[in-house]
């Protein structure tokens, strides 16, 4: 298989499932914001911070109201990491390699596009934006399903997925760190009512409530945390995400799990058996967000030796961009 193709499947799927991130830490904060008490501050710079961002955005904005931060983080164009950017990247990909993917796969991307570019120059998801990030998830969750269906389960769709769940390891991280470190705006919140409606938020913003509370019952933080970074069987966890990346990294290899013949498998293992042996005490001993920093730094350097192993020996833009920002 040729590096250049699997290199744009690879960030094709990295992207959407990027943009979709973007609705899920925007929907978070607007559901944070709609459960504040009455004459709370709204926090939009924190979501900024957190993407990584905020060099660019002070840069551009300045001020870090609402409506700045989600157009930043949403239809700016000259943001690489925003959602707009992510698709064009996305279907920009998927052009490069019509060939190799489904024809439903490439016209739902399509759709997906230019949903979300209307919604840029109509400026009618100000109207309901809840309504508009639904539609973003649902999207690319249409667009997952798409994949799964209509594409040969074969090399190119192991690079999809490994693209895919890397991203949402990723990601999954930031949403669970936003609550934790930049939200809590005291320690005093602890415990409280309030305290409660943020983690019942964060479990929604990673469509993780219902099966969250099927499997632990009461909402607690350990048992939030416990659940989105260690559940083996939830598939937004970031546990899962890393065991399904690593699969797909040996199927494409050929090197059984549990030995490596490259760096990525290498650091992808290490990192897995870590996840399979820690326990919630000791990571929230530990520090959370500490933990947490240290994971995206895990995760960004098995991208960084995926692009070595199978990319490097090709020019290509997508993983120039994707660097910047979110998830680098």
């Amino acid at each position: 298989m040729l590096s250049r193709v699997a290199d744009s499947i690879y960030w094709m799927s990295r992207y959407v499932e990027r943009a979709e991130n973007v609705a899920r830490f925007i929907d978070v904060n607007l559901n944070l914001m709609l459960d504040a008490p009455s004459g709370a501050d709204q926090q939009w710079e924190p979501l900024v911070n957190t993407t990584g961002d905020h060099e660019l955005f002070a840069k551009r904005y300045g001020k870090p109201t609402q409506h700045n931060v989600i157009h930043f983080l949403t239809f700016d164009r000259e943001n690489p990491n925003s959602m707009i950017s992510c698709l064009r990247s996305a279907r920009e990909n998927a052009r490069s390699v019509r060939e190799i993917i489904s024809s439903e796969m490439w016209l739902q991307l399509n759709k997906f596009y230019l949903m979300v570019n209307d919604a840029a120059s109509s400026e009618r998801h100000t109207e309901s934006p809840h309504d508009f990030y639904t539609q973003v998830k649902l999207s690319s969750h249409l667009f997952t399903g798409v994949t799964e269906a209509t594409m040969t389960h074969g090399e190119p769709w192991h690079f999809c997925r490994l693209g895919r769940k890397l991203e949402r390891a990723d990601k999954t991280s930031r949403i669970l760190d936003v609550k934790y470190f930049i939200l809590l705006r005291s320690v005093a919140e602890v415990g409280t009512a309030f305290d409660d409606i943020q983690w019942a938020a964060v479990l929604r913003s990673a469509s993780a409530f219902e099966m969250y509370r099927k499997r632990h019952g009461r909402i607690s933080p350990k048992g939030i945390v416990h659940f989105l970074l260690l559940d083996s069987e939830f598939p937004r966890a970031i546990r899962f995400c890393l065991n399904c990346a690593q699969d797909s990294l040996h199927r494409i290899s050929g090197t059984p799990i549990g030995s490596f013949k490259n760096n990525a498998e290498r650091l992808m293992g290490q990192l897995s058996s870590d996840l399979a042996y820690v326990n919630v005490d000791e990571i929230l001993n530990q520090g959370l967000h500490e933990y947490l920093d240290d994971l995206q730094n895990r995760v960004n350097a098995i991208g960084g030796s995926v692009f070595d192993t199978f990319f490097a020996r090709q020019s290509a833009v997508a993983p120039t961009l994707a660097r910047r920002g979110l998830s680098q």
